[in-house]
């Protein structure tokens, strides 16, 4: 591990005590140091917020997290089923439908998207591109569109007051992802 290449690090399957160590590991043997973090964030699922993303900040490490619309489930009304929500068993343990919290959270994108004239996607993007300590998200763009609201969600400024609105409905969830 002494190569001078820059490592990241996925962390659906670490806490944030697991990765000081292996910070703190690096330092100590002289090994490259790690400069990202692969993470699980977005409005339906911020347990990141409370250790990882301060200590990626704290230690000046980038943070790249995946899943930033949930799957999909920030773009559409809460109860609409696709082949991917039918199938998508991985996505299903991440996201239980029945979080009540969820759903208000869901809603209250669809309610400033709407004000705003512009996609869901757009509005659940700008807000993870306004976290500080969010470096780039993983869109996983599979269609051209994609990646159109994703670039426009770079310009979408959201208010304090519409960024309150989307995160007063959250609700702590189980930690998943990490085993």
């Amino acid at each position: 591990m002494k190569s001078g290449k820059a490592r990241y690090l996925g962390a659906s399957s670490m806490y944030a005590w697991q990765f000081s160590k292996a910070l703190h590991l690096a330092r100590q043997h002289g090994w490259t140091a790690f400069v990202s973090m692969q993470n699980h964030y977005n409005l339906l699922y911020r347990e990141e917020e409370r250790e990882m993303m301060p200590l990626c900040a704290a230690e000046r490490i980038a943070v790249v997290p995946w899943s930033p619309l949930a799957r999909g489930r920030l773009t559409r009304a809460w109860d609409t089923e696709t082949a991917r929500t039918q199938t998508d068993v991985y996505g299903n343990k991440l996201y239980v439908a029945t979080v009540d919290a969820d759903r208000k959270v869901v809603e209250q994108v669809a309610t400033i998207a709407a004000a705003r004239g512009v996609p869901k996607a757009q509005v659940a993007l700008a807000w993870i591109a306004q976290k500080p300590f969010v470096t780039a998200p993983i869109i996983g763009a599979s269609k051209p569109q994609h990646l159109d609201d994703a670039v426009a969600a770079l310009t979408l400024k959201l208010e304090a007051a519409e960024i309150a609105q989307l995160e007063a409905p959250y609700v702590p969830h189980t930690v998943a992802g990490h085993t």
